[in-house]
């Protein structure tokens, strides 16, 4: 949704500073690391200790810097493919940090049971929507769309937080309740996103194919006779 109206604006805008990363001799991958290590920090101290807009400002910065890892590799002529798994595993790990503190704030901060359980449906639906993508391209099938990606989510959650903290801050009362809101408005279109996903791994070409039982090729191997003299 978002993340494709301005993945490609955010690319053009970010490949001058790629560049200039890349000549000091920063890797991609090392960029990964400082960033996703920065947004955990910053979101399992900040968040439940009652301090969400500073948490959502530090974690914004990382999470921007952590992005600059693609264009790094744009500008380096390529990324790898264990930078890919590396990046995406780093987002996985960020994402449950993030989400994680948000539900520790909500019950030991809020002692709301309808905020924490809308978290912990984000938390787990997030970790879903990438799975599926990623499992359904292992097995060559297509499972792109959806409502939301991860910087969707990233946006929505932090934009909640952020003015709950001014509202905490200022004694703007409705305020407070905008990551509430944020919530429960990710919890509903995360569902409906792994749902979506999953049914467009069902249409793909070939999804419904019958795979060969699992051993057999082994046993075909293991009964037929060896041609060969034994020495």
């Amino acid at each position: 949704m978002l993340s494709f109206f301005g993945r490609e604006t955010f690319a053009k805008a970010t490949a001058p500073l790629g560049k200039a990363l890349v000549s000091t001799g920063l890797t991609p991958d090392a960029m990964t690391l400082i960033g996703t290590a920065a947004s955990i920090l910053a979101a399992v101290t900040l968040f439940p200790s009652d301090h969400l807009f500073w948490g959502t400002m530090v974690i914004w910065l990382f999470v921007m810097f952590d992005m600059l890892d693609g264009a790094m590799a744009r500008a380096r002529g390529g990324g790898t493919k264990y930078g890919a798994v590396l990046d995406a595993s780093c987002d996985r790990v960020a994402d449950g940090a993030i989400f994680g503190a948000l539900a520790w704030w909500a019950v030991y901060n809020q002692h709301s049971s309808h905020l924490f359980a809308a978290t912990l449906v984000v938390l787990v639906t997030s970790q879903v929507i990438s799975y599926v993508k990623a499992r359904a391209e292992a097995s060559g099938l297509s499972a792109d769309g959806g409502l939301i990606e991860r910087p969707d989510r990233l946006i929505i959650v932090l934009v909640g937080a952020g003015f709950t903290g001014i509202g905490q801050y200022w004694g703007i009362g409705w305020l407070v309740y905008a990551v509430y809101v944020a919530m429960y408005i990710l919890a509903v279109l995360s569902i409906i996103t792994v749902l979506q996903r999953v049914l467009a791994v069902r249409n793909s070409p070939g999804a419904r194919d019958l795979l060969p039982p699992k051993g057999t090729d082994t046993e075909t191997s293991e009964n037929t006779p060896n041609s060969g003299s034994a020495s």
